[in-house]
């Protein structure tokens, strides 16, 4: 990535798909496909696939000098990548940004092929096509979400066994009651009739039929 390499170290300001607001805070490190920004709290770990636009500013002298905690979330920091960040988040307390205004706040258990498993006290289990997360946020081991109890989050709570790809998986959902995208849409509640040729035949509400495409669902999660 030498394109950016001369960013690292330095404060930017970038855009990423799904997110309206900007992602301010320092470049500190770089993999193939991954990239870290502290933001003066918070590491934030993005794929670049993600990435609209990238720019250097310079902080008034009203805005703290972001100094980066000697210790990182994760102890191998050379040569990341999206597959190792999420192998190290496994049982560690994240937020997860896919889209929208909700993002999901708990922890990693299982990562397949093209999508990962992620408990979260809200929506209980949730699977995430890998394409879709737009960050990663690691919490300090200290916290736990909501401040609730550590043995309310077991790390394997699904009784659903897991298919190697997300679209493997949503046949095995066929004929479940779904959520797609947290429910954020209405139309993106109910059952799961079929998947045939990435297409998903969603029975809403009221009996109507509505067609998605696989490619465009950015979580699934059963109420």
């Amino acid at each position: 990535m030498t394109l950016l390499n001369t960013l690292l170290d330095k404060q930017v300001e970038l855009h990423i798909s799904g997110k309206k607001t900007p992602i301010r805070g320092k470049l500190i490190n770089l993999g193939s496909d991954i990239m870290v920004i502290y933001n003066g709290q918070q590491f934030l770990y993005i794929p670049l696939l993600h990435l609209q636009q990238l720019t250097q500013y310079e902080e008034s002298k009203d805005e703290a000098v972001i100094v980066v905690p000697a210790e990182m979330p994760f102890e191998d920091q050379k040569d990341i990548s999206f597959r190792k960040i999420l192998m190290n988040a496994k049982g560690m307390f994240t937020e997860i940004y896919t889209s929208g205004n909700q993002s999901l706040h708990g922890y990693v258990t299982s990562i397949m092929n093209d999508y990962f498993v992620f408990y979260s006290p809200v929506y209980h289990v949730v699977y995430i096509p890998m394409q879709h997360m737009k960050y990663l946020k690691p919490y300090d081991p200290n916290v736990t979400p909501y401040s609730l109890n550590q043995e309310r989050f077991p790390l394997s709570p699904s009784t659903i066994t897991l298919a190697r790809t997300f679209d493997q998986q949503l046949k095995k959902l066929e004929g479940q009651f779904v959520v797609l995208d947290i429910g954020e849409n209405p139309n993106k509640i109910g059952q799961l009739k079929s998947l045939q040729n990435n297409l998903i035949e969603l029975v809403a509400a009221g009996g109507e039929t509505l067609f998605l495409h696989m490619e465009h669902v950015k979580t699934v999660h059963l109420p």
